[in-house]
């Protein structure tokens, strides 16, 4: 029997956020509208609002809500920024940050994971979202600077702040 996707939601909120002193409420709205199970395969839907991550193919995960929740919440956007993102994974915090800054460019590495995160992000008509497959180590120099940089992969080195950030 398939769970309530929206009542799961709220209750991701309220339970794992809210409960944990996520505080930002433009934060919570995020994530209160970004439907996490659209960025999961099928057979997972059921498990989307659980309170931890889980696999996106590829041995690679979605990150934990509370994670996307407190990296968003940390970086402290105000809907002006222009934010860089490494490692797009599924998209989800992608789609979270979308909702938080004016633009995000964001990098990955797995062509495979890029090309579905492309197709689930453009089906959100996010018009404030470029993505590209590649070496996010290597920055995005031709849009730089950046206001700010969230790092959600593991990576040889960090970008460059020279090529990608305003500091």
């Amino acid at each position: 029997m398939a769970i309530d996707l929206e009542n799961a939601r709220e209750r991701m909120v309220v339970e794992q956020l809210e409960r944990r002193g996520i505080k930002d409420q433009r934060v919570l709205d995020a994530m209160r509208r970004i439907a996490r199970h659209r960025f999961l395969p099928a057979e997972l839907h059921d498990h989307a609002y659980d309170d931890g991550p889980l696999p996106i193919g590829d041995a690679q995960t979605i990150s934990q809500p509370y994670m996307v929740a407190l990296m968003s919440e940390v970086a402290e956007l105000k809907g002006v920024e222009k934010v860089l993102e490494v490692g797009t994974g599924s998209g989800y915090q992608t789609s979270v940050l979308a909702h938080l800054a004016a633009e995000v460019y964001s990098i990955e590495f797995n062509t495979h994971l890029h090309d579905r995160a492309r197709v689930i992000l453009n089906s959100m008509g996010l018009g404030n979202v470029f993505l590209r497959a590649g070496d996010g180590s290597d920055g995005w120099a031709e849009q730089a600077p950046f206001d700010v940089i969230m790092v959600t992969a593991a990576m040889r080195h960090p970008p460059d702040v020279r090529v990608s950030s305003k500091r």
